[in-house]
């Protein structure tokens, strides 16, 4: 079954040095474009993996190397991301992405390799990953069928794929996974139309990649993790600004610190502002009831 686009849809897979996002790197990204009418384009690059702080390769953790089968030295006299970035950009700047399990490490890695050029290289770099739908193919898999690429492979399309943890031959696995889905499952239950399958795919809505923020029912963004875990972050800007700055110093992905820094941004600019009629009105009101007896509370 071919699928219903109304834009490019851009299927990817990353190889990396290593699972630790803020401390990895990509040495290996492909790309499938499918593009309305179901033409295919497909580009793959080897990277060398670039530690930007100390100006020098990043080593490949072996237990990586032993899943990819990519060296240090295989890499050594590839471009830096860097070099690659304007060209990456390129093919993704007019698309939607898809990919297997992408929306927990391959996005979150590419975000990070990204804001690493605009940090260090490309202060000027204009990408938004966060404006993208995204269609998470294993999702729409364990949700159906709870299992692995592989096992997806055998089960929606028939027989074994060559390559195995090779960037292309997984992303053209999984393409062809999230076409035999559509065929088996029909339009009563998966829909051919990446609106559906994005919502449809989307585990939890996430601020950042590293899913540090969230959005509560409300849509308001709440921490996910340690001593504020469940409070909003505005609620912890209020009684914690301090935090903003540990979380600029921390051990965290540039893209969750650039949320984080967009939130503070917002938060500031909302107490700069002239209070509303309304407001005014209310802190009044709290005045007046205080000075009747009626409770202590702040003015604002």
């Amino acid at each position: 079954m071919e699928l219903k686009l109304n834009r490019p849809l851009l299927f990817f897979d990353i190889e990396s040095t290593g699972l630790n996002i803020p401390c990895d790197s990509i040495v290996e990204l492909s790309f499938v474009k499918v593009m309305p009418g179901n033409e295919q384009r497909i580009k793959t690059w080897r990277v060398c993996p670039w530690d930007y702080e100390n100006n020098c390769q990043r080593p490949m953790n072996p237990q990586a190397e032993a899943v990819n089968g990519i060296s240090a030295e295989d890499v050594r006299n590839e471009k830096k991301f860097y070099e690659l970035a304007d060209e990456i950009i390129e093919w993704m700047a007019d698309a939607d992405l898809a990919g297997y399990n992408s929306a927990k490490f391959d996005l979150p890695m590419l975000a990070e390799e990204l804001e690493r050029v605009r940090k260090y290289k490309r202060p000027d770099l204009d990408i938004d990953l966060h404006s993208k739908k995204m269609v998470d193919v294993q999702v729409i898999y364990h949700k159906m069928e709870p299992r692995n690429l592989k096992a997806a492979y055998r089960f929606y399309v028939g027989g074994d794929f060559e390559n195995a943890h090779a960037a292309e031959a997984d992303t053209l696995a999984t393409l062809a996974v999230l076409k035999g889905q559509l065929g088996m499952y029909g339009e009563d239950q998966v829909k051919n139309d990446v609106d559906w399958l994005a919502n449809f795919t989307e585990v939890q809505k996430a601020v950042d990649y590293a899913g540090r923020i969230v959005l509560n029912a409300d849509k308001e963004p709440i921490i996910s993790f340690g001593k504020h875990k469940g409070k909003t972050c505005r609620e912890v800007y209020r009684t914690e600004p301090s935090y903003f700055a540990w979380i600029q110093n921390g051990d965290f992905t540039l893209d969750t610190k650039r949320q984080f820094a967009a939130l503070k941004e917002k938060f500031d600019a909302e107490r700069r502002a002239p209070l509303s009629d309304q407001q005014i009105n209310d802190a009044t009101a709290r005045l007046r009831n205080k000075f009747n007896g009626g409770g202590q509370g702040s003015l604002f």
